[in-house]
């Protein structure tokens, strides 16, 4: 392996093109417009997490406006047989989203002119190999010196080419601001966005769609309890209060806050500034004198938990007050839920607009979400021998208990957890049809100088698989005859 290959400097800042991002965004909404105009059948395919979801919606949302046929299609990843079984359906043109990157070889063989000669292109940020660069159907972020991994998710790809389709679609741009924060793109000072995502979250401020505020960032800050907003805020993990509802109160109620008002129990959004710091101040004290933090370093701890809870929130004023859509962070958890439990198709609808039954729907699976993820991580941390842990890196067994659409939240819990700060998380399971399927994270406080979509992209390929993402969060998925090279490869990448 070069190891070069898997250093953070990769330099994709100057591409081959002789287009910028305005014109190519132009050349490709052509391509979408002429395929409506025609009367083509399109299928979006997408990706199974918060960003994919809301990238097919604005994506699906701007064709159905021009008057377009489109059906969407939600799956875990992208492999072999969900391309054939997509271009062996009735269908003329594909838009694959916040999926695809290093992919367009496998989707030309089954799709494309080596396949059944239709027509596709690819709305990504994750990072693509050179040979892609000059690819015109691929419209992705990196290509054009911007990076995937910071300054534009999948979301924000789509919202610019449902943009450059329609200025009329201007007011999508709050629904990509949800897919930034899901994807953990606010990752500039105090949790600001960046670059590309900034740009769009400005648009949508400048509409009256957006707030932006800075905060104390529980979630469920304008619909829940407070004691049951900081039990449910899973990033970061803080053992002893995440999801465990009676010891937030406890822990609240010891400060002499005011939790209730007339009988009813009062959110963070109603709190005075001075009552917030009452909060942090608790939650700094019992994080530096929890069991997972070692004296010496307690403090330390406490004071980088406190730092994550802090920074700006992003509130979509056009949603109820009382809304879990209201927050953007909060409408990203559910969408999430949505797709990890394989209930996409909800999560689709409120994207597209659906207020009633399906939000009602939402509320319902973000409970069982919560339930489940609870019992992953519970069994993790009980059944000690599912964690091989070195210091700098921890792989997580997750075979026979982990679904495989859920292993990409486990990991990323894990990753806020105390227990796994300034290690690089990888937590792997079996997947339905046999194969393993892998889901990296860079942890807490994690100073690695190492790129985990370089990463995966090169182990999985060594091995015969797929793989890649972003420098902190990344994923593969490979056969189980090749599960210990997999392995192998990891651990001496890290090791270099």
């Amino acid at each position: 392996m070069n190891e070069y290959r898997l250093a953070d400097n990769l330099d994709m800042s100057s591409p081959n093109l002789n287009l910028n991002l305005e014109s190519f965004l132009h050349e490709l909404s052509g391509r979408v417009h002429d395929a409506i105009a025609s009367r083509k059948r399109i299928m979006v395919v997408t990706h199974s997490d918060a960003d994919g979801l809301v990238s097919g919606s604005i994506i699906a949302k701007a064709i159905m406006r021009k008057g377009g046929r489109c059906l969407v299609r939600v799956v875990s990843d992208l492999n072999p047989n969900v391309l054939m079984k997509a271009a062996g359906e009735d269908h003329d043109f594909y838009i694959i989203t916040d999926m695809g990157a290093g992919l367009a070889g496998m989707i030309d063989e089954h799709i494309g002119s080596k396949g059944k000669g239709k027509e596709w292109i690819v709305i990504d940020h994750h990072q693509l190999p050179p040979e892609e660069v000059e690819d015109v159907r691929v419209c992705n972020a990196w290509k054009f010196g911007i990076d995937g991994g910071v300054e534009a998710c999948a979301g924000t790809m789509a919202y610019k080419v449902a943009n450059a389709l329609d200025e009329s679609n201007k007011d999508l741009s709050a629904l990509a601001v949800v897919a930034m924060v899901a994807d953990r793109q606010d990752q500039g000072e105090r949790k600001s966005l960046l670059g590309l995502n900034a740009e769009v979250a400005d648009t949508a401020r400048e509409l009256g769609l957006l707030s932006i505020d800075l905060d104390l960032m529980l979630v469920g800050r304008e619909t829940r309890a407070v004691h049951e907003a900081l039990a449910y805020t899973s990033y970061p993990y803080i053992d002893g209060l995440t999801w465990n509802v009676d010891s937030c109160y406890s822990l609240l109620n010891s400060t002499g806050l005011r939790l209730k008002d007339d009988g009813r129990w009062r959110t963070l959004a109603e709190m005075s500034s001075e009552e917030k710091s009452k909060i942090v101040d608790a939650i700094a004290i019992f994080s530096s004198s929890s069991p997972s933090s070692p004296s010496s370093s307690g403090k330390k701890d406490a004071n980088m938990i406190v730092d994550e809870l802090i920074g700006y929130v992003y509130t979509l004023l056009r949603e109820d007050k009382r809304s879990m859509l209201r927050d953007a962070r909060e409408f990203s958890l559910m969408l999430n839920a949505c797709a990890r439990i394989r209930r996409s198709g909800v999560g689709i609808a409120i994207c597209l607009g659906d207020r009633n039954a399906m939000l009602i729907e939402g509320e319902m699976i973000v409970s069982e979400y919560r339930k489940t993820l609870r019992g992953y991580i519970s069994t993790i941390m009980g059944e000690r021998w599912r964690v091989m842990d070195d210091g700098t890196l921890a792989i997580v067994n997750g075979d026979n208990l982990i679904a495989q659409d859920m292993l990409g939240a486990v990991s990323s819990l894990l990753s806020g957890s105390q227990v796994f700060q300034g290690r690089i998380v990888v937590v792997k399971t079996r997947t339905d049809d046999g194969m393993y399927k892998f889901s990296c994270r860079k942890g807490l406080n994690c100073s690695i100088d190492i790129n985990l979509g370089l990463l995966m992209r090169e182990c999985s390929s060594r091995c015969k698989g797929v793989g890649g993402g972003h420098s902190a969060a990344a994923g593969a998925r490979i056969s189980a005859d090749m599960l210990d090279e997999f392995i192998r490869c990891i651990k001496e990448s890290v090791q270099r």
